[in-house]
């Protein structure tokens, strides 16, 4: 039966029913993948305005680089004396990367000294492999504001520059000739700080922290100091007498408010002096609730009162979003560090 009219009509009005129910689905399938986009973009510009601080981890993980500029710093013609304690236990893991980072400064007028505190792992073995290149003892402490002032104790001699770096992060090319540059150039300075690099366990990085110029207001609030980074004065430790053994947590935010108290300088440098390594066994995250309460006791001894989350966010508002300028700049390679 040869088809009629009637019939070709329909399988016209039917191929086209066919075609708009495709075009629809097609047009829908478009209209979630645009959702998807601009749902990312705003993902991406809000991470963009988000403070990199306290976030360790900013990126997947890639090689960890520092510009060449780092490793070819030159010394000062008079060096100053500076004096290096890392606090240990347990970290067999991680701690020739951290000694190899300092003894790899070759810096001439360095003490380092290795303050174990009775590690059962393999950190002695590592520590006898160097040979006696620097000082290190192991006994047991009562913790890690012990562990360093023991650590200075026995270096004994007078030092003009004096830091810590614990026995997992490293110190970045360059940073002791950077550092003791910086202390001649700058006389009024008593504490220098630097940008931190995040790195993991393997020592791939993952995060950068640029920090805008340093706020004498805003650190009564928060601790935003990397103190890998930090070093400082021999005359700052003679004024605050050495480390806090009430502190677990907050050791280096309690003496940074003790010298802000006394009137000591800071700056915070132009460069990336160290990196934070970041791996599930380390204070930071094993003792938070400790380093609540002791971040609640420092608030209260220097700002009078115990303020609440909200209060904090808003004294530290302005900081954060200068902090979020300077990386901005950064990442746009306007600031080069």
């Amino acid at each position: 039966m040869m088809p009629t009219e009637s019939d070709e009509a329909t399988d016209r009005v039917a191929a086209l029913e066919r075609r708009v129910a495709l075009l629809e689905q097609e047009l829908e399938q478009a209209r979630e993948q645009l959702k998807r986009e601009r749902g990312q973009r705003r993902e991406s510009l809000a991470d963009k305005l988000r403070p990199k601080l306290w976030r360790f981890h900013h990126y997947p993980p890639r090689p960890l680089r520092f510009p060449d500029s780092y490793k070819q710093q030159s010394l000062p013609a008079a060096a100053p004396s500076i004096a290096i304690v890392t606090p240990s236990f347990n970290q067999d893991e991680f701690i020739a990367a951290t000694i190899d980072s300092v003894l790899n400064q070759n810096y001439p007028n360095l003490r380092y000294h290795v303050q174990d505190g009775g590690s059962r792992d393999g950190t002695l073995a590592i520590l006898k492999s160097y040979n006696g290149r620097f000082s290190w003892s192991s006994e047991i402490d009562r913790g890690q504001a012990n562990a360093l002032n023991i650590g200075f104790n026995s270096l004994q001699a007078d030092h003009d520059v004096m830091a810590y770096l614990n026995s997992d992060d490293l110190l970045a090319p360059g940073t002791l000739a950077y550092v003791a540059k910086a202390f001649i150039d700058n006389p009024q300075i008593d504490v220098v700080y630097g940008h931190r690099i995040c790195i993991d366990a393997q020592g791939m990085e993952i995060g950068r922290w640029v920090l805008p110029r340093h706020d004498r207001k805003t650190i009564k609030w928060f601790d935003f100091v990397p103190q890998e980074t930090m070093f400082w004065r021999r005359r700052v430790w003679q004024a605050l007498g050495g480390f806090d053994e009430a502190f677990q947590y907050a050791i280096d935010w309690d003496f940074i408010l003790r010298g802000h108290a006394k009137g000591m300088v800071f700056a915070r440098l132009p460069r990336f002096l160290a990196c934070f390594r970041v791996h599930d066994g380390q204070k930071t995250t094993r003792i938070l609730a400790v380093g609540n309460a002791e971040s609640q006791q420092l608030r209260k001894i220097h700002l009078g009162y115990e303020p609440d989350a909200a209060a904090v966010t808003r004294a530290g508002a302005a900081y954060l979003r200068r902090h979020v300028f300077y990386h901005r700049l950064y990442k746009l390679k306007v600031l080069n560090y």
